[in-house]
């Protein structure tokens, strides 16, 4: 019975770790907040590649009538990465890099 608690605790921490580490990276590069606190819109249309942001703004993304907003206040080494790795699932349909660039109000991130 030793064991198999045991056992099963030991799973229950390695499925726990699992969604950490499954969460974490995104994490890293801002968080998903309420539409109503953006500073501004973004249109993401078929031909949309790419989109440019400030290191702590806060943008709405607009695509086929769905919406969701984004804090770009992540890690500062976090120049650039596909949209679709935190829009919620199907929203983006291709490939949309935002490219991150460093803050002017922020020391830690402004250029040198």
């Amino acid at each position: 019975m030793k064991s198999l608690t045991l056992l099963a605790s030991s799973l229950a921490l390695l499925g726990a770790m699992s969604a950490h580490a499954a969460t974490r990276p995104v994490d890293l590069l801002g968080a998903v907040v309420p539409a109503s606190l953006a500073t501004r819109t973004v249109q993401i249309g078929p031909t949309t590649r790419s989109v440019n942001v400030s290191y702590g703004e806060t943008v709405r993304f607009v695509s086929e009538g769905q919406t969701f907003a984004f804090d770009f206040n992540g890690a500062a080494e976090a120049t650039s990465f596909d949209l679709q790795r935190v829009a919620p699932q199907g929203m983006v349909d291709h490939r949309v890099i935002a490219y991150v660039r460093p803050s002017a109000e922020d020391p830690a991130t402004a250029p040198d």
